[in-house]
């Protein structure tokens, strides 16, 4: 089992740029593929982006690609969401998740583990 915990979100302008980070609790934060979805006022959750068990494989949304980075540090039980470029449209509560299964079914299979979420709010 492993307990989420995020925090690094905030207010910022359009072309800016932020670091929410995720802490998990648990010895065992190694076998567990991390990632980021995210809920707009009014729209549906959707998916941002993972990472899988080593960090060594991520996947992304088409909507963030090549604006946000995914990391993920076993060694401190931290995943990171580097965000840039930041548009109105990335406004949001962002939820850091986890599960047991490959990275790549993130986006698609609803994962076990959530945190709380941190909120993200981009003005224009």
């Amino acid at each position: 089992q492993v307990q989420l915990v995020e925090s690094g979100g905030g207010l910022v302008q359009a072309g800016g740029s932020l670091r929410p980070s995720c802490a998990a609790s648990g010895r065992t934060f190694s076998r567990y593929a991390v990632g980021w979805f995210r809920r707009a006022p009014g729209k549906e959750r959707e998916f941002v982006a993972a990472s899988s068990r080593s960090g060594g494989n991520t996947y992304y949304a088409d909507s963030v690609k090549g604006r946000f980075t995914i990391s993920k540090d076993n060694a401190k039980n931290t995943v990171y969401l580097q965000m840039n470029i930041l548009k109105p449209e990335d406004t949001a509560l962002y939820y850091c998740v986890a599960d047991v299964f490959d990275a790549g079914l993130l986006a698609t299979i609803p994962p076990h583990y959530w945190g709380q979420g941190t909120q993200v709010t981009v003005s224009s």
